[in-house]
């Protein structure tokens, strides 16, 4: 298999703006996943809220969350790598990762290794415009992203490590408007947030089942086995609730949008409950990306209340 002719369940697209570019740029696009948004849009949207909750200004709001756009899609794209080279040997004995760059040999380790290098600059620039505090805490996720791939070899629950990683922006976007530490509302967000990570990845597992039982690595969905909706929904439910608790925690801030945005994230995640098929991975697939609209509901109503307000 090549890349171009992916697996049937595969989130790999043949098609797509990457093809106007030189053909031997595409590798490159396919190891960092750029041609896959959707990584990068789960990683930023926890990063979306905090900032709209603390942002002092509009201004600050717009620059910082632009920051983050473009740090999340470098920082996604250099985890990416990172967890292709730890697993490169396993990708070889899964449908759906065979036809990946360094499985396939278009890209060897030193050019990804060089590519890797090119992208933490990229983050670390983006990471160097903002306050002091906030580089100290963006850089204390590191052993998270390093150690993530490995998590999979050694806990059945290798998605409760990605809810804690890609929920760290609410950490990030906080003390970067705010220029303090996270107070008890943002813990309950970022906890909530992190439930909705290990929900959503679990529905990601879903394709992989058959190949991780072969290959012996473990996720939550085969932990789960035939109780995936019930564990799914537990934690979508902790998701919603310990959200929720953290915006009743700014009782000196007006939300009104913000509800509406949280009660349309909470329909949104219990379609995905509804619609769920443990033996589907295209439609686990297609469950899997709606998260980003899942996100976004949030995210529109926490800046709509910050619009309100003027």
């Amino acid at each position: 298999m090549t890349i171009g002719t992916p697996s049937p369940h595969t989130d790999i697209q043949s098609r797509g703006w990457w093809h106007w570019l030189p053909a031997s740029w595409h590798p490159f696009i396919y190891l960092a996943r750029l041609d896959r948004p959707i990584g990068w849009w789960l990683l930023l949207l926890p990063g979306w809220w905090s900032i709209a909750l603390g942002a002092p200004s509009l201004g600050a709001m717009v620059w910082i969350m632009m920051l983050f756009l473009v740090g999340a899609i470098a920082t996604r794209a250099a985890g990416c790598i990172i967890n292709d080279m730890w697993d490169r040997q396993l990708d070889q004995r899964v449908a759906r990762t065979i036809a990946r760059p360094l499985v396939a040999g278009t890209i060897s380790m030193l050019q990804a290794g060089l590519f890797l290098l090119m992208l933490g600059l990229i983050g670390l620039f983006i990471l160097f415009q903002l306050p002091v505090l906030a580089i100290y805490v963006g850089l204390a996720a590191a052993p998270l992203v390093v150690l993530y791939p490995l998590a999979k070899r050694v806990t059945w629950f290798p998605q409760f490590v990605l809810g804690l990683t890609f929920s760290w922006g609410v950490f990030l976007g906080w003390v970067a408007v705010t220029g303090t530490l996270p107070d008890q509302s943002i813990m309950l967000i970022y906890a909530g947030c992190a439930a909705w990570v290990f929900g959503y990845d679990t529905i990601y597992a879903i394709q992989d089942m058959q190949d991780d039982r072969i290959v012996g690595v473990k996720s939550s969905a085969l932990a789960f086995a035939h109780h995936i909706k019930a564990g799914v929904a537990t934690a979508y439910c902790l998701a919603i609730g310990l959200i929720a608790a953290g915006l009743l925690g700014f009782d000196h801030q007006p939300f009104v949008a913000a509800w509406f945005g949280l009660a349309g994230m909470a329909v949104h995640l219990g379609h995905q409950i509804w619609r769920l098929k443990g033996n589907d991975a295209v439609l686990a697939l297609a469950l899997f990306k709606s998260n980003r609209n899942a996100g976004l509901l949030l995210v529109a109503g926490l800046v709509l209340d910050r619009l309100l307000a003027i």
